[in-house]
């Protein structure tokens, strides 16, 4: 299977093209390039420069007569014959020597060796140069399509990046699943001699962002071992059978390299569940049942661990995800605020920062933030120090950065008229007053009027003292009030609503939706699912999965819990109609408050 024969069409066709071109050269290249040194001239002239005693020696011809000036010995002069009876007592007369040898013959054996050998060998020379490389891009060791069929995997030996576990913070749980997965490679003595044997596959399922691909370099890192990474879509070729040959041949450099691990990210691309229809990829399906009959076919003691990583684990086929292949899922979840405060401390190595940072705080602030943006924020952090020319970066830069990555840079070109930034004013702290006056709400951290790039116009940011892993339906309608706050601020003061509201009817109609389809907090309906989640790690869009009937009656619902929540809040806004103008005025004159100044202000 492995051997590669020579292409005899190939190698021929070049050597029918060297001999041409010897053939070509010997009629065309070889007498232009013997004739290149003579000049033609008129007979006119032979004779001026023959009178005038300028003609050194002469050789005539049967149909030409060539010439050399006194003088020049490199050049020959070449002229025609007339019926001139005269011509050889004037030659005589003016001194002309006659030859036969202005052209100088070479020998026979330099002919031969310039006209035939040295072609020859050139050209052989070339057409087997030429051939070699054909074969070689026809000779990949699974493909006779130029190397298609075989893997480009990328590979670290013994953690050429230096990634450890100490590099990932904020995973303990995966971590220490992962970890006898490098204490098997170490050891492999130590499980066998009980009976137990490690999982051939390990299954990374995690939203965007969240260090799945470091874990598994963290693991070969620990274990020291080779590490193979490629793409799910790398697998997919354009010809059907190129995708099945490179697992063929990337599981062929794990197993001679083992003990090793093999990463497959983004695994979905390739390992999407089968379909039974006619429109199915065929090539995507070849290259999934390969990876299965690979995965099947290891023994116990191969020392390869295959790692993969998706963001869809429910697209996976099931047989992909059964124990024999995948045999562990790894959750690798959005940090919580320790996690947070971990990982902040990590990348905050990499930069100078103020030691009087409080990354408790930070990681409070970036509550739901992945790995890869709180590692955004600290670099933001620090670019915005080098702006403000600080030598390090402070707690203002850090504070700016979480609202650099959630809401956009400031816009300072953007000019607010006096009605819109009064509105804006009002509008916000119509949210954080309907929060503060309700029990079981996040405090107010901040409110701002400064226009984002985000599109946003100002925002009131809201933040956790601690984890929250349940919601109660009491605090999630008072989300919804709270949401509902800044649109009934503007009903309360100008009798009329505008358009900055957009966002927060988006999210308080999808809250209240929530709540009627999955939550269960529906009165009608009790505890009876009306949608299912799809994506769960990219976005969790839902699809309704009842009758026309039932969709009516939850459309209703859901209006009457947003429309309850909204009344609410503008009965909020009426009893502290004072305090709203206290603080949409001192909003509207410093443009940002913290929350400890919205609080002395509202306890006045």
């Amino acid at each position: 299977m492995n051997e590669v024969k020579r292409p005899r069409k190939p190698l021929l066709f070049y050597y029918c093209l060297v001999l041409i071109l010897l053939l070509l050269f010997n009629w065309f290249i070889l007498p232009q390039a013997a004739q290149s040194q003579i000049k033609d001239t008129d007979y006119g002239t032979f004779m001026t420069m023959t009178e005038k005693g300028q003609v050194d020696s002469v050789e005539i011809q049967q149909h030409q007569i060539l010439f050399k000036e006194k003088g020049d010995d490199q050049t020959i002069y070449r002229t025609g014959i007339v019926d001139d009876p005269q011509l050889v007592s004037r030659l005589h007369e003016n001194g002309v020597k006659f030859t036969s040898e202005i052209v100088q013959e070479a020998s026979p054996f330099m002919t031969l060796l310039l006209s035939w050998v040295l072609p020859l060998v050139v050209f052989i020379g070339l057409g087997s140069w030429l051939s070699r490389r054909m074969m070689n891009k026809a000779g990949g060791a699974n493909s006779m399509m130029f190397g298609m069929g075989k893997s480009n995997a990328k590979v670290y030996v013994k953690s050429s990046e230096g990634i450890r576990f100490d590099d990932v913070a904020g995973e303990d749980e995966a971590k220490e699943s992962l970890s006898e997965i490098v204490d098997y490679l170490h050891d492999p003595s130590k499980y066998e001699q009980i009976g137990a044997s490690m999982p051939k596959g390990v299954l990374l399922v995690g939203p965007p962002g969240t260090g799945k691909t470091m874990l598994a370099k963290a693991v070969a890192g620990e274990a020291e071992v080779p590490f193979f990474s490629m793409s799910g879509s790398e697998f997919v070729e354009m010809f059907v059978g190129m995708g099945a040959s490179k697992v063929r041949d990337l599981f062929k450099q794990a197993k001679e390299k083992a003990p090793c691990i093999v990463f497959i990210d983004e695994i979905d691309a390739v390992g999407k569940k089968r379909e039974g229809n006619f429109s199915s990829n065929d090539e995507r399906e070849q290259t999934l049942n390969q990876l299965l009959t690979e995965m099947d076919g290891f023994e116990g003691n191969t020392g390869v661990v295959i790692l993969a990583a998706t963001n869809r684990p429910e697209s996976l086929d099931p047989a992909l995800t059964r124990p024999g292949r995948f045999d562990r899922r790894v959750p690798v979840e959005l940090p919580d605020l320790i996690g947070r405060e971990e990982i902040l401390k990590v990348h905050a190595k990499k930069i100078k920062y103020d030691p009087e940072v409080d990354f408790k705080q930070i990681a409070r602030m970036a509550s739901g933030a992945s790995g890869a943006e709180l590692a955004n924020i600290v670099n933001e952090a620090a670019l915005r120090a080098v702006r403000e020319n600080r030598p390090f970066a402070s707690q203002s830069d850090f504070e700016e950065s979480i609202e650099v990555v959630i809401a956009g840079y400031q816009k300072k070109n953007a000019i607010l008229t006096d009605k819109e930034k009064w509105t804006v004013s009002y509008h916000e702290i119509g949210h954080a007053l309907v929060a503060a006056k309700q029990t079981h709400s996040a405090p107010v951290q901040k409110i701002t009027i400064i226009p984002r790039t985000s599109g946003a116009l100002g925002y009131t940011m809201q933040v956790e003292q601690d984890n929250h892993y349940l919601m109660t339906k009491t605090e999630l309608e008072n989300q919804i009030a709270t949401l509902c706050g800044g649109r009934a601020a503007e009903e309360v003061v100008f009798g009329e609503v505008s358009t900055g509201a957009s966002n927060d009817i988006e999210r308080a109609t999808k809250l209240a939706r929530s709540m009627v389809t999955q939550y269960g907090m529906s009165e009608d309906f009790d505890m009876v699912a009306m949608a299912n989640v799809k994506n769960a790690y990219l976005g969790g869009d839902t699809a309704l999965d009842c009758s026309e009937e039932t969709q009516t009656k939850i459309d209703t619902e859901v209006v009457e819990i947003v429309r309850k929540q909204h009344e609410k809040a503008a009965q909020i806004l009426l009893e502290n109609r004072e305090k709203l103008e206290e603080l949409a005025k001192h909003l509207y004159q410093k443009e940002t408050i913290t929350g400890e100044e919205f609080m002395q202000i509202l306890n006045a």
